[in-house]
């Protein structure tokens, strides 16, 4: 079940349609254009694109646009998979064997409930026992609720059937830098939190998971290969001009200023989100754009 998670992973926006319907074909132009600019593979089915909101019938639309996409371009699929429910959890990993494309699966740390540690290594050392795809732990204390220290990740990491996390803490605190310290050949750090996103690269990280690369996503390539390649000054430069552009991208919940953007880009249909999101606001969509355009001048 090894799995090589090294690369730029863009976690797709769903498009939809003024009359907030989804845009499949936009999604399928979306995937290939990231492809074409660098991108190593897709997430579908993460925060970015909104599933909580989506029907059953339209995650399976995504996931089999998304895949086919992949299966085309011979790139790695990710997919969303997993709540703050063991049992649940399960079976919705089971439910990916409809999409032989899927890689691995991208899985919170269990949310609102707040389970233990121990809790924690207990849920995803069950899940990984019945996957059949690899998980990527998707760790990120401020939407769960749940804080999982370097000791417990490295625990983690050793089972079997991992591959990677999804890391996004907000920073780089004393757990990322113990847990980078040593970890195993087969698991991968894909940084997940976009404004730290070069100094965890700096760090170590195989790659990025990086919602800002629907904008400039050659750019945001370059910065994971810059660093992987030892290009220090290059990746330096690069993460210095991106960092404000993902500030600015994330400026209001996600993904609205990313819609916003690519709606204004002629990428999607509309910059529709679904409640309980508002549409992003005209000052926070103009400062974006003005930073994609400031970007792609500086690191051109």
């Amino acid at each position: 079940m090894d799995l090589d998670l090294a690369g730029l992973y863009v976690p797709l926006v769903t498009p939809f349609t003024a009359e907030g319907q989804l845009a499949p074909d936009a999604l399928e132009a979306l995937a290939h254009e990231v492809i074409d600019d660098g991108a190593a593979g897709l997430v579908a089915l993460g925060t970015t694109g909104e599933p909580a909101t989506l029907t059953a019938a339209e995650r399976r639309g995504v996931l089999d646009i998304c895949s086919r996409v992949c299966r085309e371009r011979s790139v790695t699929l990710i997919a969303g998979a997993g709540s703050n429910d063991t049992r649940a959890s399960a079976q919705a990993l089971a439910e990916l064997t409809a999409w032989p494309e899927v890689s691995a699966a991208l899985t919170v740390v269990p949310y609102y409930t707040r389970p233990s540690e121990e809790g924690v290594v207990a849920h995803f050392t069950t899940l990984a026992a019945q996957s059949p795809v690899p998980l990527i732990i998707y760790n990120i204390p401020y939407r769960t609720g749940r804080v999982v220290g370097w000791r417990a990740l490295r625990r983690i990491a050793a089972v079997p059937g991992i591959a990677g996390i999804k890391h996004a803490v907000s920073g780089i605190d004393e757990d990322t830098v113990r847990l980078m310290a040593d970890l195993p050949e087969r698991f991968a750090v894909l940084c997940g939190e976009d404004v730290f996103a070069s100094p965890l690269l700096a760090l170590g990280a195989a790659g990025a998971i990086q919602a800002s690369a629907h904008v400039c996503t050659r750019d945001f390539a370059g910065l994971v290969a810059a660093w992987r390649a030892g290009e220090c000054s290059r990746a330096r430069l690069l993460g210095q001009r991106l960092a404000g552009l993902s500030a600015a991208l994330f400026a209001e919940p996600n993904p609205v200023v990313i819609k916003a953007v690519l709606h204004a880009q002629g990428r999607i249909p509309s910059p529709a989100v679904r409640l309980p999101l508002l549409a992003a606001s005209d000052e926070a969509t103009r400062a974006a754009l003005r930073l994609a355009a400031d970007a792609v001048q500086s690191v051109s």
